[in-house]
């Protein structure tokens, strides 16, 4: 975990500065040539520099032990950078479409070899940046946002620089420099949609899009010692790690040793089929809400403290 963490940090690093380059190149050009195309372009990959740099701390407080106040640790850090990220991208994707529809309304000269020029240099830095990113099987949701914001930035160049070529080419369509801008707005926010989507379900404590509940239940019910399973409760501490609680009632009446041995057992079976890090059981020999309500649910809390009430109150 910590190399992976090592591992993402230099390639934020990375990707910052190659970004920062493209975003102060993007702006001069964008000037230069009167290109709104340019100067959108501009603006989300400065959203990408903000991107990676909140992945890079979400990445690095990760690696910080779990303290008295923190007991989990601070896996969730990187739930919290995406959130923010998406919405930066969807407050930056406005002010976009707005300077698009102006100069819809209003067009300019646009300078296309400019626009062409530098929009092809933004095209291959996102491009490498992009495949620098990627990771097989990425869950983490902060280092998903990085990299869809560069994959969706080499989409938006490769449409500035198609615009660029058919204003130099033809001599006229300018309404494409803003029409493109705005398809850019578009296809980012509709990313940042999706990305705030699963941001809610891991704050939400969501059960992980991922996990069939009912092929997971049936898999606890079929380790060797164990009769059933209820009061089950699956979430997301991060995009990455998962957390289970459940009840578990055992077959027989095993000891102590036992009974701690099936729970290793039915711990080992969660983290190998279904990547859950943290499981915490309560081992019964028999079902809790045999003859006495459901000590399991939440009511149950509130009665037990009126009972001691009533007891310390004789």
């Amino acid at each position: 975990m910590a190399a992976t963490a090592q591992r993402r940090g230099r390639r934020l690093t990375i990707v910052i500065v190659a970004n920062l380059a493209v975003v102060v190149a993007q702006v001069i050009g964008g000037v230069a040539a009167h290109s709104v195309g340019l100067l959108a372009d501009a603006g989300h990959n400065l959203t990408d520099v903000a991107a990676a740099a909140l992945a890079l701390v979400a990445v690095r407080l990760s690696r910080r032990a779990p303290t008295a106040a923190r007991s989990f640790g601070f896996h969730r850090s990187s739930v919290l950078a995406a959130q923010a990220n998406a919405a930066a991208i969807l407050v930056v994707t406005v002010l976009i479409v707005v300077a698009a529809v102006e100069r819809l309304v209003h067009p300019q000269a646009v300078r296309g070899g400019v626009v062409i020029a530098v929009a092809a240099g933004a095209l291959a830095v996102n491009t490498v940046c992009a495949l620098a990113l990627h990771e097989p099987g990425q869950r983490d949701l902060g280092m998903r946002a990085a990299l869809w914001h560069m994959a969706g930035d080499a989409l938006a160049a490769l449409g500035v620089v198609v615009a660029g070529t058919v204003i130099v080419v033809t001599g006229g369509y300018r309404w494409l420099d803003p029409a493109v801008s705005i398809a850019i707005a578009v296809l980012i926010s509709v990313q940042a949609v999706r990305l705030g989507r699963e941001v809610t379900d891991v704050l939400l404590e969501g059960t992980p899009r991922d996990v069939d509940v009912a092929r997971l239940r049936t898999v606890i019910d079929g380790v060797a010692g164990v009769e059933s399973a209820h009061d089950l409760h699956l979430w997301s501490l991060s995009s990455e790690v998962r957390a289970l609680s459940a009840h578990v009632v055992l077959s027989g009446h095993p000891t102590l040793e036992e009974a701690q041995v099936v729970g290793e057992r039915i711990k080992v079976t969660l983290a190998s089929s279904f990547d859950i890090a943290h499981a915490t059981l309560e081992l019964e020999c028999e079902a809790c809400g045999e003859g006495m309500g459901d000590p399991c649910a939440m009511d149950a809390l509130a009665d037990a403290r009126s009972a001691i009430g009533h007891g310390q109150g004789r």
